[in-house]
């Protein structure tokens, strides 16, 4: 089992990835950043927080580094320190060099801005056109939904349709299937009467013949041994 120091000083390293991964991640929003100045100023506010939360697990590694009892083991976990606080000091010269970059970037466009003489009535009217587009294609995109739609109602009606048939195929075949069972009912007990009378006759017959060779031996018997 883990003893409590060395799960600290686990968690510790995760936080310290976690929070450098985050600082990189807004430094390149940053890099990104096109204005207006509140969002820069947002996004620094975010850096900032970062960094102090960076910092203060940074400083808690530092102290369960001190605190190890194996000398091996603290000198391993103050390199590890020293190298986290290296990158916090990397990252923090890419944050100056984001913010110059960005602030830059905004100067330009809004120096572009001015010299375009911003046409108040120019602005209204292709802000007009642009959103009349946007509705137009928000309008066409519903459209599309709604054909869409449209036709997957009419696939499923379709497809209930072929369903009541392939029911009522069904119904139809299972009361053919009753009738011919009735008929087949009707043969077999007709095969078996015709059967029985089969049998009927035969034994008929039978008896007709044993009587018909008793009256021949009956006559032969007199006519050959009258005095018997």
């Amino acid at each position: 089992m883990a003893a409590p120091q060395d799960v600290h000083v686990r968690i510790c390293n995760q936080e310290i990835v976690k929070f450098d991964l985050e600082v990189k991640a807004l430094i390149q929003d940053i890099r990104d950043c096109s204005g207006p100045l509140s969002a820069l100023t947002k996004l620094n506010t975010e850096v900032k927080e970062k960094f102090q939360q960076l910092r203060h697990r940074i400083q808690e590694l530092e102290q369960s580094a001190k605190e190890q009892d194996k000398e091996s083991e603290k000198q391993l976990l103050l390199q590890e320190v020293e190298n986290h606080k290296k990158q916090m000091l990397s990252n923090q010269a890419s944050w100056r060099k984001a913010n110059l970059t960005c602030k830059i970037a905004i100067d330009n466009l809004e120096k572009a801005e001015l010299l375009q003489g911003g046409d108040p009535l120019r602005q209204r009217k292709t802000t007009k056109e642009s959103l009349a587009q946007t509705a137009s294609a928000i309008t066409e995109s519903l459209m599309g939904i709604s054909r869409m739609m449209s036709q997957q109602v009419q696939q499923s009606e379709e497809a209930m349709q072929t369903l009541v048939n392939s029911s009522r195929t069904i119904l139809d075949a299972n009361e053919e299937f009753k009738s011919m069972s009735g008929t087949i009912q009707l043969g077999r007990k007709l095969i078996t009467k015709y059967n029985r009378r089969e049998l009927t006759d035969k034994l008929l017959i039978f008896l007709a013949l044993a009587l018909f060779l008793a009256t021949v031996l009956y006559i032969v018997k007199k006519r050959l041994f009258p005095f018997l």
